[in-house]
């Protein structure tokens, strides 16, 4: 059998496990070998994972909870620790906004489906505001940050070298961290198919997953460049970027399903969600 990992560059963890020999040591013993599937879009994940086009995968907080409204059949297998200082709101730096309820009547710049959908309707929900309503919300792109300097839009949400290269410029400033709204997790997670017959090729890739994590926790520059040659922007700004990661792996528990959960009940009274979700479904199911 050969196990198809999904990858996509914005998930750093499985971009450096896709370019070490982890994931091949750790299912060798199993008598499995290892293929990785490249693309672009995290927000796809669920889909992927649904028409069998690789196994195992991992984005940030909402993919997975769009895939349960969708109707994938989805496993949590492994998240990775809180990254509080991930990513950011950003607003102009000489802008009037100075705090959440200044964004109502605005445009807001974020990658549409992502950690950052979860993000904002958190932030504007504790505020009295919702996502649906009271902001407009429009996918983040190249020309983002030009965009909030000069007024046309009223937040950005971003992450990574932008983030770094925006603060560095002094062109805007942090409205909120990632962390003083959510835990912005990496979340792994599987087909249920899959996790639930060969628990233990899902348990020698978390192990794998921690392997990728040490090693750019040990390789600082080259990891930002392999970043910056993915993704663009200057190395220097993603070694910055990437010094803030956790680079630690934990298990699936309680509370983060918790987390989840809030997140999915915001999102559902938002409009962002079809249907309700129940994230505690999203487990594997133990034999017997």
């Amino acid at each position: 059998m050969t196990v198809t990992i999904g990858v996509h560059a914005n998930n750093p963890t499985l971009t450096y496990l896709s370019r070490l020999d982890h994931a091949q040591r750790a299912l060798a013993p199993l008598g499995e070998s290892v293929a990785f599937h490249h693309y672009t879009n995290g927000v796809t994940t669920g889909a992927l994972l649904g028409e069998g086009v690789f196994d195992f995968g991992g984005t940030g907080s909402t993919p997975p909870i769009s895939a349960q409204a969708d109707g994938h059949d989805i496993v949590y297998t492994a998240v990775s620790a809180p990254r509080p200082d991930h990513g950011a709101l950003l607003v102009a730096a000489d802008g009037p906004v100075h705090d959440i309820t200044g964004l109502k009547g605005g445009t807001v710049h974020l990658g549409i489906g992502s950690w950052q959908t979860h993000l904002l309707a958190k932030a504007l929900h504790s505020a009295g505001l919702s996502y649906g309503t009271d902001i407009t919300p429009a996918a983040a792109g190249p020309d983002s940050a030009r965009l909030l300097a000069d007024g046309t839009v009223t937040g950005w949400i971003t992450q990574g070298a932008d983030l770094a290269a925006a603060l560095r410029t002094g062109d805007a400033r942090v409205l909120l961290r990632s962390g003083d709204v959510i835990a912005d997790r990496s979340v792994f997670f599987a087909r249920r198919d899959f996790a639930e017959r060969r628990p233990e090729i899902v348990a020698a890739l978390v192990t794998a997953l921690q392997q990728a994590d040490d090693w750019a926790a040990a390789h600082p520059r080259e990891a930002a460049r392999i970043a910056a040659g993915d993704l663009g922007g200057a190395t220097d700004d993603w070694e910055s970027a990437l010094a803030a990661l956790p680079w630690r792996v934990e298990p699936v528990t309680e509370a983060f399903l918790a987390e989840q959960q809030e997140a999915a009940d915001i999102l559902h009274r938002a409009g962002f969600l079809s249907r309700p979700v129940t994230t505690a479904h999203a487990v594997a199911r133990t034999a017997g």
